[in-house]
């Protein structure tokens, strides 16, 4: 389906996931998540594609928060694995993880009995309880930043990138991978494995023209509320690296697996796809941008963004292993 936008008379980038999103509510099977039952509609094997030179791809059918995408981001590229620096910046879109496996000791009687919103408050209150209770090992920070090896080193995943690029721009190999078997599923250790999800698995970079582009695969893909955020973190993530290598940014190239619509999300998703895209924003990276060590969020700016108005759901904490599932 090629639709044009209605300012510009060009066929509008935001259109790929619109169109994704009517061809899974078109076309998706029905599924049912392993662990929560809830309802899904899916479907297997797409991608979008965004020049990064014609726009930021942050959607404009909904007002997506971009704070909580650049605090995300940074959380990641500087390895943290700690829910409080996220608390801090009211960034609240991992808080159902760690209090998951909270709850989980306190309905055994281990832990004291917390609501979401009083685990939450610890966290940000109480420094020793956020180290006991605020901790995702094995998550995207730290396979980023420090893999760990086998014989007990921490691999530095994207400090080697950025060096790649840097210095061997026409080689192929500039992956980074948060696939680590030895902490999923079944192929862990009794107790070992990671019981929430990574789903942005594996992303690769491209020097061409003195243009960095980024290609993502994307194991899980809630389309939604997660892709969203995965697009134009993603994007973010290409233009930063792009600055500290000294390259323009090329295309951002998603690449997603099972791309699927949850059933509580349906209302919004019929909302949203009757909405036309509006222009995307700009994203400005200060000249401080230089290498990986010194980055902070505030050297990234967002402008010209004008979306429109919010559309809420609620998140599934879904997916993930149980030890039962052994059996």
């Amino acid at each position: 389906m090629n639709k044009t936008h209605n300012n510009t008379g060009r066929s509008h980038p935001e259109y790929q996931y619109l169109d994704l999103l009517r061809d899974i509510l078109d076309h998706g099977v029905l599924k049912h998540d392993h662990n929560t039952g809830t309802g899904l509609t899916s479907v297997f094997g797409r991608q979008m594609r965004f020049d990064l030179s014609q726009g930021f791809p942050l959607l404009t059918t909904k007002k997506v928060p971009w704070n909580s995408i650049m605090h995300e981001l940074y959380w990641f590229m500087s390895g943290q694995t700690n829910i409080k620096y996220l608390v801090d910046h009211k960034v609240p879109i991992w808080n159902d993880y760690p209090y998951k496996i909270y709850k989980k000791k306190a309905d055994t009687g281990e832990l004291p009995p917390l609501t979401l919103e009083e685990f939450v408050e610890k966290i940000r209150t109480d420094t020793d309880f956020a180290a006991a209770h605020g901790e995702l090992p094995r998550i995207y920070g730290e396979q980023w930043r420090a893999w760990p090896a086998a014989d007990g080193r921490k691999i530095d995943q994207l400090a080697w990138v950025v060096d790649t690029l840097k210095n061997f721009p026409e080689r192929k190999h500039a992956i980074l991978s948060a696939w680590n078997p030895q902490y999923l599923y079944a192929m862990a250790k009794p107790g070992e494995a990671l019981s929430f999800p990574l789903c942005h698995i594996l992303f690769h970079f491209n020097v061409a023209g003195n243009k960095l582009s980024c290609l993502l695969y994307q194991r899980s893909c809630d389309m939604f509320l997660g892709v969203p955020f995965n697009i134009a973190s993603y994007a973010a993530l290409t233009m930063i690296v792009a600055k500290i290598c000294g390259y323009e940014p090329g295309e951002f190239i998603h690449t997603l697996g099972d791309a699927h619509i949850y059933e509580d999300h349906i209302p919004q998703v019929r909302e949203q796809i009757r909405r036309i895209p509006k222009p995307f924003p700009r994203l400005v990276l200060s000249d401080e941008v230089k290498d990986l060590a010194s980055f902070r969020p505030d050297m990234v700016k967002l402008e010209d963004y004008d979306p429109h108005p919010v559309l809420k759901a609620k998140m599934t904490v879904a997916g993930g292993f149980d030890e039962k599932d052994r059996k």
